[in-house]
């Protein structure tokens, strides 16, 4: 239940504050002063969609906020909580659109989506106005309305269920279809991708062991000058290191003698000696073993080149070459098992067929039951609306053979079917003309799903279109009805439906400062009286236009 609305800075509105109440609330104003604004702000709660006009001139951003008290609601409690926006019976809801573009919602304080406030605003508030009325012409819409009416909800639910299911397994069988139709070129070409990669024999890691290898050959005469050239000073010309070597070991013995105190052994030097007569003996011996080998180079310049080319073709290393070569055979042995995968699925999907089937064979006939009491309780309640001789049909088309037959709503094509008038012809909903039994009609829609529908608050917009006198009375009285299961905001021009009212709200736009603002007030008895007034007889009220709209109120309360 709304319990609380502030808007500021909203289209004409300054700083709006208003509190509601359950039952029913009327909301009243001259033509041109804000109502339908109002319906607006609230509507951005429900997530509808904001831009910059919406914002009051010369301001950077409008705010829209509102406190529900869902005390009596414990799905949508439940919802809140697991959507993370705490626990407790008050909910706040918060809208900012900014100028900037930089819109923000938050939800009990906290920072939400458009979809996140979508989702829990569906619970929350039911604006039945122009959009309404076209929601309600639209076949499309008449299979919700009666499942609702029905209580076969949780009954489409499992029947949708199933029917995604056997989407899912037709859309696998399609593929596997596909892949069958494909399986002889797909084959040939995994097996060309095996062949090409198990007879290159490849390695891990082998190109960069190839290019090391091809590095040395290309630079061969380099390495043997340089290894020859190092042996030559350590050992082979004289004057070598070592021929030195051999004198500084002298030297150090002949020390030692007369100061044993040197850090440095006879031994030590021994060994530096043979270790630096070692390095030019591997260095002789390498320069040895080093030669140009132009066989050798042509054949590691071909396995480079046909590494380089499996690389390009399948990913870019060697890595990604083997990577090809099993994903390639695993899809091979899939291929090969095409066919027993379609046996199995075509017995699934027959399984899962027969299974919607019954689903949507009991959920039409449910509806069919539902479909009879929706079109009496539809009846009685136009009937009272002034529309005596009016007929309402569900009518059920007969639909096309085999999947055809199937929807995402269940085996019904229905519509809803109208006849105002004794001796005219049902004819569809969409084609009435008149907007006063569009409204009526919808409000018998609204009044029939009060029971059912979760709900907290329905707003009616535009429910007095084409409608006065005697019906108006009856639409007041019907309205009040609805307030008996929901919170109920109603914009009106009509006295005979704001007498009916609980509470009455007057919006009043006036010229503060040389700008526009509208304000919302709640109506004292003595007030109320004056704008039931003023609804009955316009600008000049007097004492007999009073007395007629006390003796509405009377009769309204009685």
């Amino acid at each position: 239940m709304l319990t609380e609305l502030n808007i500021r800075n909203f289209a004409i509105i300054d700083e709006l504050k208003v509190a509601f109440d359950g039952g029913l609330n009327v909301i009243s104003g001259e033509t041109g002063t804000g109502k339908s604004i109002i319906i607006g702000a609230v509507g951005l709660l429900l997530g509808e969609r904001a831009n910059a006009d919406m914002i009051r001139s010369f301001e950077d951003a409008a705010v829209v906020e509102a406190l529900f008290n869902i005390r009596e609601y414990e799905d949508l409690q439940k919802k809140v909580r697991e959507m993370g926006f705490g626990d407790g019976q008050d909910l706040i809801i918060r809208r900012v659109v900014s100028r900037s573009g930089k819109h923000r919602v938050y939800i009990n304080g906290a920072l939400a989506s458009l979809t996140a406030l979508a989702a829990i605003g569906e619970s929350l508030i039911n604006i039945c106005g122009q959009h309404e009325h076209q929601m309600i012409l639209d076949p499309k819409n008449h299979t919700d309305i009666l499942d609702e009416f029905g209580g076969l909800l949780p009954l489409r639910s499992d029947y949708r269920e199933a029917y995604d299911r056997y989407l899912a397994l037709n859309e696998k069988f399609r593929g596997l279809q596909e892949l069958r139709k494909k399986r002889e070129e797909r084959e040939d070409f995994l097996r060309f991708q095996i062949t090409e990669i198990s007879q290159a024999d490849v390695r891990a890691g082998e190109d960069a062991a190839l290019l090391e290898e091809k590095k040395v050959l290309t630079n061969v005469q380099k390495l043997i000058d340089l290894a020859e050239g190092a042996y030559e000073i350590l050992y082979g010309k004289s004057g070598s290191v070592l021929t030195d070597f051999r004198s500084a070991s002298g030297a150090v013995k002949e020390i030692r003698k007369i100061d044993p105190a040197l850090k440095l052994s006879e031994g030590e030097m021994e060994e530096l000696y043979y270790r630096i007569e070692e390095a030019s003996f591997v260095l002789r011996d390498y320069a040895k073993r080093l030669s140009f080998d132009p066989v050798r180079m042509e054949a590691l310049e071909e396995r480079l080149e046909l590494l380089g080319r499996l690389k390009r073709k399948y990913g870019g290393t060697l890595d990604a070459v083997l990577k090809k070569q099993t994903e390639a055979e695993e899809e091979l042995r899939n291929i090969a098992s095409v066919e027993e995968e379609i046996g199995k699925l075509s017995t699934d999907i027959a399984a899962e067929r027969g299974r919607l089937i019954e689903a949507g064979e009991i959920l039409s006939a449910r509806r069919r039951e539902a479909a009879a009491a929706l079109q009496a309780t539809i009846e009685t309640e136009i009937r009272t609306l002034r529309m005596e001789n009016a007929r309402f049909v569900v009518t059920f088309r007969d639909r096309p053979e085999g999947d055809a037959s199937l929807s995402e709503k269940g085996m019904d094509d229905l519509e809803f079917y109208l006849s105002t008038n004794v001796g005219e012809a049902l004819k569809p909903l969409r084609g009435i003309a008149s907007g006063g039994e569009l409204s009526r009609i919808m409000l018998a829609v609204k009044k029939v799903l009060a029971r059912t529908g979760s709900v907290g608050t329905i707003v009616f917009d535009e429910v007095d279109s084409g409608i006065g006198g005697a019906t108006a009375e009856i639409v007041g009285q019907k309205l009040r009805e609805v307030a008996r299961h929901h919170q109920v905001l109603c914009i009106t021009h009509l006295p005979q439906i704001a007498c009916c009212g609980d509470r009455h709200y007057r919006v009043v736009k006036r010229i503060v400062g040389e700008r526009t603002n509208t304000s919302v007030t709640l109506l004292s008895e003595a007030e109320r009286l004056e704008e039931i007034a003023r609804m009955l007889g316009g600008v000049e009220l007097t004492e007999k236009t009073r007395d007629h709209a006390r003796e509405m109120l009377i009769a309204a309360r009685g």
